[in-house]
């Protein structure tokens, strides 16, 4: 949304060129423990396991590892680490090694796990010649090394899929007392950026583990970074830094780190796909060498080894934690981002409003200009289902309060939107402004609900308020409290069409440190026996990237109390980390108008979706300057195929609404909208199917096509589900664009959905654009329920008529799904819902339900569109129920397109349509 740059220099910001000030965010180079660990590169690993010690219970091992002095002839022990490896289900395994006796507990991240990992069985096969060899319930073996201390897991073929610690790069700096004296250079005394002192309470904590990648052609992951979604090799360069932060004006290509912080890394190559989770929440630097890459260090590494050589390394290094690794071993892209999603959890089924376009900006001003713009959407024949308000709406930047002279009636204004079908989206950010008599304010301080600062204090930092303190979502308390504002009693005005943006919870604090929260502010830990000083609180360098989580959490638990558990929430958050994905939906943040920001959110929002986090956007037009007309277009027609799809605009931009553009345009703007609305129940199905299977829903190339080489980079097209190849437009000017269309060695069809044309499978093709071209092609073997009658809001097409395009592949057949239920309710977990398979054979179509249904819906099939038919039937009969119906059909020879028109079969039951020839 807004950031420190915004409030102090807007009129020098729009005036001049928009760029990132590289001066406010350290490089790893000023991080003093990435600093530290990236310099240390050991020929062998100093740790090593202790044999005498291993026990295998269950589905854990346990040993004792030790680091040796290796400066004197003796072997003398150094410290001892505790090691746990644990075998869970679908071939994933957990690492975690932690000091035995530390001096202070170290922190374990505790928000992101989807409760307690399933377990599988383990068994000790061997252990001679120092290796221990243990295999799970499914056949993967683990080979433990004891010196040199490396782990390697094997794929069920028996081949080194994955190598944890083959790089000997395994530290876990051992918590000390720390000494006031010594060395100035001593970064565990304290480390300065600019003018902010960190005071390091208990010293250097950090903890680094490298993993490798077996034949693996690139990695994926680590979200957020403006870089490349296959990414590149770190070598001579920044690492990857994972770190909430907001950043001013954020540039492209470049490995900073953004708003979210997910640090789960995919490896892919034709042989297999796995994956590691680094279960951490502190922050962290992520090095990548890829030697296929060409770069100078694996050019080096290839003249050692003889040839080239097909693996990726990864280090995974944080300031603080314990190593705490999970290791999925895949095999193939479906599989392995299915392990993830089981251990952090998958995003549950959205309100449908929540998939049909958001109309937003910074700030539509007062109850009239809401009014307004609700209004024109109708006036100009536009759907949308929701207006959100920026922080403007509140009164004087206190959250939960209206704006009593601008916003002097928000039940009433509500009320007006939802007679339509829409909603009202309100922010509120974690920031509490400091005022006296605000009943927030006063009760955070009265009952220690606030963050402190490390003399114990309330925590004071600066941001749109004005000073502000900031919630401990640490404390179950506060989570209570905060929870318990969304209650209506509590926040007048709002009622269940009312839904919550949540916004600068990186934290944002202009006035710290990267424009965050200082390290050394102390968070609440649970009250331990025998435990006081440093080990009776956290400090935020433990929590850091799971501040914003522990925000939504609240913020979820609320929207869910207000209404008894009845009513499914929407929540758009910024901040993000592993597990946010089941309480929110994410964008991109601060992009701007500008062509490269629109071709960046494909590999932004793929890099989330692998991540778990599907419900993923950016601001269509850019939320900096103004889009001209071509751009604004192009921003519509890709942000109506990305699963958020929301418009919003900084407050300085002159105002953007789409009627506001030339005719032209706005027309255009409006066909986009409109495929959008037309498609919202196959998008509403996907959503459904990723509540059950956690597969992404905007996918990589290579998700459906994993043995296809070209496909391994590709970021300028993607899949929808199995049904649709997106080849957005985000180039100015051009009259064509490459598509490559995957599924060669299958036969596979795809049809261009404006013209039915099929192109058959065979790599890249010269697509011809305008401006009102967006390719985009339906895979054959697929069939997509479509609405044509688009309405004001999604709300008021539940009951309207469906058109099924089947699109028939090289064996005539075609399968696709379907899901209906009341929209907003959890009525469905009371089998309230419709999920039925649509299939199609030469000789019928059969609508049928995979659920025992009972969900009274009043929609219809109106008409039924099948692509590719070559020889077409002679007659068609609708059978349901007891009744039978002879259907009318029209045959369109240019593009062998058969249309069964009006068939009336209702949706409520299982039906079927018989071809005779």
């Amino acid at each position: 949304m807004k950031t420190l740059g915004a409030l102090l220099v807007f009129s020098l910001a729009f005036a001049g060129s928009l760029a990132v000030d590289r001066n406010n965010f350290k490089t790893c180079e000023q991080s003093g423990f990435c600093k530290r660990l990236r310099s240390l590169k050991p020929e062998k690993s100093q740790y090593s396991l202790n044999l005498d010690t291993v026990i295998v219970h269950g589905n854990v091992l346990t040993a004792e590892v030790n680091t040796v002095d290796t400066e004197t002839e003796k072997r003398i022990i150094l410290w001892n680490y505790a090691l746990k490896l644990t075998a869970l289900v679908d071939g994933t395994f957990r690492v975690e090694l932690d000091e035995a006796d530390p001096l202070y507990p170290r922190y374990r991240t505790q928000f992101s796990l989807d409760g307690e990992p399933k377990c599988d069985s383990l068994k000790l096969v061997s252990s001679e010649k120092g290796v221990v060899t243990v295999v799970n319930g499914q056949g993967h073996k683990v080979l433990i090394t004891a010196e040199p201390f490396k782990l390697e897991f094997l794929d069920q073929a028996g081949d080194v899929a994955v190598v944890v610690n083959g790089n000997a790069q395994l530290e876990v700096e051992p918590l000390k007392v720390k000494e006031e004296g010594g060395d100035e250079d001593d970064s565990s005394r304290g480390e300065n950026f600019k003018s902010h002192h960190d005071s390091k309470p208990r010293g250097n904590e950090a903890v680094s583990l490298d993993v490798t990648f077996p034949e693996a052609d690139h990695v994926y992951g680590i979200p957020e970074h403006t870089d490349n979604f296959a990414l590149r090799t770190t070598s001579g360069g920044e690492p990857y830094r994972l770190y909430n932060l907001d950043v001013f004006e954020y540039e492209l290509d470049s490995r900073m780190a953004l708003y979210g912080a997910i640090p789960v890394m995919y490896a892919h190559g034709s042989k297999r796909t796995t994956g590691v989770f680094w279960h951490n929440s502190a922050e962290t630097w992520v090095d990548v060498v890829n030697y296929a890459e060409g770069t100078v260090v694996s050019s080096l590494v290839n003249l050692v080894t003889g040839g080239q050589k097909k693996q990726v390394d990864a280090r995974f290094m944080s300031e603080s934690g314990i190593v705490d690794m999970f290791v999925m071993l895949g095999n193939r892209p479906k599989d392995v981002f299915r392990q993830y999603t089981r251990l952090t959890g998958v995003m549950p089924l959205p309100p449908k409003f929540s998939i049909a376009y958001h109309q937003s900006r910074w700030n539509y001003v007062d109850e009239n200009d809401v009014r307004q713009v609700d209004d024109n959407f109708d006036v100009h024949d536009m759907p949308v289902d929701a207006i959100w308000l920026d922080i403007e709406y509140t009164d004087r930047k206190m959250y939960f309060t209206w704006d009593a002279e601008k916003f002097p009636h928000p039940a009433d204004m509500v009320a007006n939107l939802t007679a339509k079908g829409r909603k009202l989206i309100a922010i509120i950010d974690p920031h509490i402004k400091r005022e006296a008599g605000y009943f927030l304010h006063e009760d955070a301080t009265e009952n220690g609900y606030y963050v402190k600062d490390k003399d114990g204090k309330d925590y004071e930092g600066w941001c749109w308020p004005g000073s502000s303190s900031y919630l401990d979502f640490f404390d179950p308390r506060v989570t209570k409290y905060y929870s318990e504002r969304y209650q209506f009693k509590n926040f007048p005005g709002t009622s269940k069409d009312v839904h919550i943006w949540n916004d600068m919870n990186e934290p944002s604090v202009f006035n710290g440190p990267e424009i965050t929260m200082p390290k050394d502010c102390r968070h609440y830990k649970p009250p331990q026996d025998g435990h006081d000083g440093l080990a009776s609180f956290w400090e935020h360098r433990h929590v850091h990237n799971e501040y914003g989580l522990g925000h939504i959490r609240g913020t979820h638990q609320g929207m869910l109390d207000r209404a008894d558990g009845k009513y499914r929430p929407f929540i758009l958050t910024r901040s993000a980390f592993a597990g946010t994905q089941r309480y929110a939906a994410v964008w991109t943040g601060d992009n701007m108008a500008e062509w490269g920001f629109l071709a960046v959110s494909i590999p932004q929002c793929l890099s989330m979706s692998v991540a778990g986090i599907s419900f993923c956007g950016s601001d269509v037009g850019g939320f900096f300057k103004y889009p001209e007309a071509e751009l604004m277009t192009r921003w519509y027609q890709a942000g109506s195929l990305q699963p958020f799809f929301r418009a919003h605009s900084h407050i300085e931009t002159k105002r953007r609404e789409p009627w506001l553009y030339a005719p032209a345009t706005a027309a255009l703007i409006r066909d986009a909208l409109r495929r959008r609305y037309a498609l919202i129940d196959y998008w509403y199905t996907l959503f459904y199917e990723h509540s059950v299977d956690g597969l992404p829903i905007m996918r990589p190339m290579f998700h459906d096509y994993p043995e296809e080489e070209e496909t391994f980079d590709i970021q300028d097209q993607y899949l929808l589900g199995d049904e649709f190849l997106v080849r957005p437009v985000t180039e100015p000017g051009v009259t064509s664009v490459k598509v490559y269309l995957p599924g060669k060695a299958t036969r596979t069809l795809w049809y261009d959905v404006d013209s039915y044309h099929a192109h058959a499978a065979n790599g890249y093709f010269t697509q011809d654009v305008n401006i009102a071209k967006i390719p985009l092609y339906q895979r054959g073997g697929s069939v997509v329920p479509r609405k044509e009658r688009v309405r004001r809001s999604s709300a008021l097409m539940a009951a309207d008529p469906y058109t099924l395009v089947v699109a028939l592949d090289a064996n005539n057949t075609a399968h696709g799904s379907l899901y209906i239920d009341d929209g907003e309710t959890y009525e469905f977990r009371n089998n309230k819902y419709i999920y039925a398979h649509i299939d199609y054979e030469p000789s019928a179509i059969t609508y049928s339900f995979v659920n025992s249904a009972n969900y009274p819906t009043r929609s219809w099939v109106e008409r039924i569109v099948i692509a590719g038919i070559k020889s077409p039937p002679k007659t068609a009969k609708l059978v349901q129920a007891d009744k039978q119906l002879a259907l009318q059909m029209t045959l369109h020879k240019g593009n062998d397109v058969l249309v069964v028109r009006k068939p009336a079969a209702s949706m409520a039951q299982p039906w079927r349509i018989v071809f005779s020839y």
